[in-house]
């Protein structure tokens, strides 16, 4: 049970990331926000690395995180138990891998603390990626900012906040549900979507969805998530959990009949184009084009198993 001074939950579920675990509770650490009105928990999803060291060394902080262990695998299983575990009011999603200014929490959390008329469903910070080993020409264009709008307020429809950055007052989870565990990334696939498919719980219930811009973090993408190899995996199976999450929805069959026809023609389409920019000695359109055609080709690989009944 949350109790009346603890008002926010910061809960950061990581995995075999404990030198970026290391900075980003290093940054909680140095919040301005009255200590004894939040908690960190870390949530570690069956980490082989030093990450229950390095929550360790902490301990003295103030507050001193606490150390969950979750056995189940998977990114949402990990949210899940930290719903369960949470005792603040508001719950704070952050990933393991962010850099926060020390006023970052007061910014996200406001809106919901002010929301006594519970009209807020979900808030999300900005999320600046970056990139401690450079950046390749050829990623360049999946990489902003959101940027949804230049002050706190609600969104359209049509934007949703990212996972990495999200706010959620305790309450929505009560009245809607836990997250999906089917749509978000465990061991050995790169899965996304679970957190867009709670912002859509929330908007369906007639709740806002605000964004704060000045809650912002920095998302560290290392080499590794900046290689074609990377870039294809992600992009398939980013279109596997989109699969997955609009088959359970009304006109699932009407709308993926349709999205299965029209990717192959994307895919054939990119193909070719990769293969034109191949010749042509244009090496980052030719990578560009095939993470396109791989992404088209999570979608022909999920859909007939989705209505299989299959993940």
């Amino acid at each position: 049970m949350s109790s009346p001074a603890l008002k926010i939950t910061v809960a950061i579920p990581t995995y075999n990331r404990a030198d970026f675990l290391r900075q980003t509770l290093a940054g909680l650490a140095a919040q301005q926000f009255p200590r004894d009105h939040f908690e960190v928990l870390v949530i570690d999803n069956n980490s082989r690395d030093r990450t229950r060291d390095v929550v360790a060394e902490f301990s003295n902080a103030r507050p001193a995180p606490r150390y969950l262990l979750e056995p189940s695998q998977g990114l949402d299983y990990a949210r899940n138990r930290a719903i369960a575990e949470a005792r603040g009011e508001i719950i704070v999603f952050a990933d393991d891998d962010i850099l926060v200014q020390p006023d970052w929490l007061a910014q996200l959390a406001v809106p919901l603390l002010a929301d006594t008329a519970r009209r807020i469903g979900a808030v999300g910070g900005e999320v600046i990626p970056v990139f401690p080993d450079g950046l390749p020409d050829w990623v360049r264009e999946w990489h902003a900012p959101l940027a949804f709008r230049p002050d706190t307020g609600p969104i359209e429809a049509r934007h949703s906040p990212m996972g990495a950055n999200l706010a959620f007052p305790r309450w929505v989870f009560a009245d809607l549900g836990l997250f999906h565990t089917a749509l978000d990334r465990a061991a050995g696939n790169y899965f996304s979507g679970g957190d867009a498919e709670m912002v859509r719980r929330v908007r369906a219930a007639g709740l806002e969805v605000w964004f704060a811009p000045a809650a912002a973090v920095k998302h560290q993408m290392p080499a590794s998530r900046t290689t074609f190899r990377y870039a294809a995996r992600h992009a398939f199976d980013s279109a596997r959990s989109r699969v997955i999450d609009r088959a359970g929805q009304p006109g699932a069959i009407g709308y993926l009949g349709g999205r299965f026809l029209a990717n192959i023609a994307k895919t054939i389409g990119y193909a070719s184009g990769a293969l034109l920019a191949t010749i042509t000695l244009q090496a980052g359109a030719a990578k560009k084009a095939l993470v396109r055609a791989w992404r088209s080709c999570g979608y022909l690989y999920q859909i007939p198993r989705s209505f299989c009944g299959k993940i």
